[in-house]
């Protein structure tokens, strides 16, 4: 539980106590101010009515305050049914991917598979799911062939494993115009990758 939740937790309590005061009978605490103070004046019945409504608005204001904190603090982490729906999404998304390279092998539109599925995951986090707190960790062993990634997101102990492997594609090769509309002497190679996940981590 974060601190914003456990807030919303006091806030809730309090709104109870509140509730609960609210509901003492006038004559009761009449006989606790003649036990503490005989000489105290008599309370009128109109100063109870009154006691009572600022309690329960207090006490609503409260509860109303603690629903939509709840609500900002679910906003702000995942939770186990977001990150599993977002990473299957994220993965079915992913298989098949094309994408091209240059001379040095660096794919061209994104800087490595950590950034793009923790990309993706991010996308389909939904509306509830905030657009930050994912994690991918790629495995020491990895190559840009295969690479396995622990997936990870911020309020939630779920984890995923999620396994890519590249493959070449040669029709997926581009070469971009050449000076004055010739050939160009320069090709990216293209690849297409293969995705799975499962639970747990890599």
């Amino acid at each position: 539980m974060n601190t914003l939740d456990k807030l919303n937790v006091l806030l809730l309590f309090a709104s109870a106590v509140l509730l609960a005061m609210a509901c003492v009978k006038a004559d009761r605490v009449r006989a606790w101010r003649e036990r503490l103070n005989p000489s105290a004046p008599e309370l009128p019945d109109a100063a109870f009515v009154c006691a009572r409504v600022v309690f329960v608005a207090l006490a609503a204001c409260g509860v109303y305050t603690a629903v939509q904190g709840f609500g900002v603090s679910d906003g702000q982490s995942w939770d186990d049914k977001e990150l599993t729906s977002a990473v299957r999404q994220a993965t079915d998304d992913l298989d098949g991917y094309r994408f091209t390279v240059d001379d040095s092998g660096t794919p061209l539109y994104f800087d490595d598979y950590a950034s793009l599925l923790e990309q993706k995951v991010t996308e389909h986090g939904g509306a509830d799911a905030p657009q930050y707190g994912v994690t991918a960790t790629p495995s020491d062993t990895d190559t840009p062939a295969h690479a396995n990634l622990t997936v990870t997101a911020d309020g939630t102990d779920t984890t995923f494993c999620t396994h890519i492997e590249r493959t070449r594609s040669k029709k997926d090769d581009y070469s971009p115009p050449g000076l004055y509309g010739g050939d160009s002497s320069l090709t990216y190679r293209g690849y297409r990758i293969a995705v799975r996940s499962g639970e747990g981590r890599c």
